[in-house]
């Protein structure tokens, strides 16, 4: 098989890297890719959102499938686009991404078919949410944008002044554009977060290894809300007993309801679950591998990953057996100084081998070029230190090693992944 994957951060050099090992892939192809993904499959600078610039690439390199990794193409047609052309995608059509690309459409979808998740409503007048707030009485409250809004979205309003800013600085200063021409205003769940990921071709659904994600920026859950700093797998909360609930209340139904909408999703459906004192809820979906997540449940995965791709574009997916490593992953996220705000770009990566890794641990490249044989910073997010272990202590030991061997200018962390979190 020849394979383009669409994508230039650090979930998509996990994607290629697992492809890789696959006796099925004979060549790699990615784009835009960045300078650590050019280390393992042949880049091209074409923009993600590009459909016809991608087709063309598709077809000179007569590639067998286009794996389509973020979710912007996704929610734009990608994967219809090259369909039509007679290309096989993995990853939902325009129709079923929507399940990602509007909170409206996944949280009306969730309250029809009866899916766990919580209370809400949708307003299209900032006055009408604010009142909606007042009248509920309690803080906090979650506010989102409707739309994608590259995972910033969504603001935790603790009283009715930051409700108000937030319904303001979304719906009237419009600082997401039209993602927030809409808001759903929701009940605010506690308990502890769940990310599970799984494969569907619209008829089977085979969850992957669960995950949990540190989104804020600093130590202790400190700071603001970011891409994610790291993450572990499997998430400590996530017992059988729970996997076995979610499965039946809430993985098979929403794969059923995507169906009965006439909308089958097929590729990766990520479960955003909160564990709540009632039970598990969804808190978001999304229509592809979550990032950093995918770089600690792609190391796990045995089973050929250009197989269980084959079988969902084919919808045979029922015929793959999937198979999971029982050690733990965990991924220390190094960003640059100033992430999310604003950060500096350019600044040399020390600590490297030629091919962008370093010793006892898989880095993945989320935002770095590759310039006269030297790798240089080209993002918020610049790499994923990743590693496995027969304990999480272990996983995590190695991949803090791997930290202190890379090194660059202002470089951030945090130090306390997955020790804060323990079930």
């Amino acid at each position: 098989m020849k394979i383009l994957v669409i994508g230039s951060g650090g979930r998509e050099h996990a994607i290629v890297r697992k492809l890789k090992e696959s006796p099925l892939v004979e060549a790699l192809y990615c784009a835009p890719g960045n300078g650590g993904i050019s280390r393992d499959a042949e880049c091209f600078p074409v923009n993600a959102m590009d459909k016809e610039g991608m087709l063309a690439l598709a077809q000179e390199k007569q590639v067998d499938l286009v794996f389509v990794a973020p979710d912007d193409p996704l929610a734009a047609g990608m994967v219809d686009f090259l369909e039509e052309a007679g290309i096989p995608c993995f990853g939902p059509n325009a129709a079923a991404a929507q399940i990602e690309a509007s909170k409206v459409f996944s949280k009306n979808l969730m309250k029809r078919y009866g899916i766990p998740t919580a209370q809400y409503e949708v307003f299209a007048d900032p006055a009408a949410a604010l009142a909606y707030c007042q009248a509920q009485g309690k803080y906090p409250v979650v506010i989102k944008a409707d739309g994608l809004a590259l995972g910033k979205g969504v603001v935790i309003a603790q009283n009715q002044e930051e409700a108000k800013a937030a319904l303001h600085s979304i719906m009237e200063d419009k600082i997401f554009g039209e993602s927030g021409a809409q808001v759903v205003v929701e009940e605010f769940l506690t308990g502890p977060e769940v990310s599970v990921l799984a494969f569907t071709d619209g008829k089977t659904l085979k969850p992957m290894v669960s995950s949990m994600d540190h989104k804020r920026a600093f130590d202790g859950d400190k700071g603001p809300n970011t891409g994610g700093m790291g993450t572990i797998s499997p998430n400590p909360f996530y017992t059988e007993e729970v996997a076995k609930e979610c499965l039946e209340k809430i993985f098979l139904p929403t794969v059923e309801a995507m169906k009965a909408e006439g909308r089958p999703f097929k590729g990766c459906l990520y479960f955003g679950l909160m564990l709540t004192p009632d039970g598990p809820k969804v808190i978001e979906y999304n229509s592809r591998f979550g990032d950093p997540e995918t770089q600690v449940v792609l190391p796990r995965l045995k089973t050929d990953l250009a197989q269980i791709v084959e079988a969902v574009a084919q919808e045979k997916l029922a015929e793959v057996d999937i198979q999971w490593d029982e050690r733990a992953c965990a991924c220390v996220v190094m960003a640059s100084g100033g992430y999310p705000g604003s950060y500096p770009k350019g600044l040399e990566i020390h600590g490297l081998d030629a091919e962008g890794q370093a010793q006892g641990v898989t880095v993945y490249h989320a935002g770095t070029k590759l310039e006269d044989g030297k790798f240089l910073t080209n993002g918020g997010r610049v790499l994923g230190v990743t590693a496995l272990g027969d304990t999480l202590e272990e996983a995590l030991d190695k991949a803090y090693a791997g930290v202190e061997k890379i090194a660059f200018t202002g470089a951030m962390f945090r130090r306390d992944i997955g020790r804060t979190h323990r079930g």
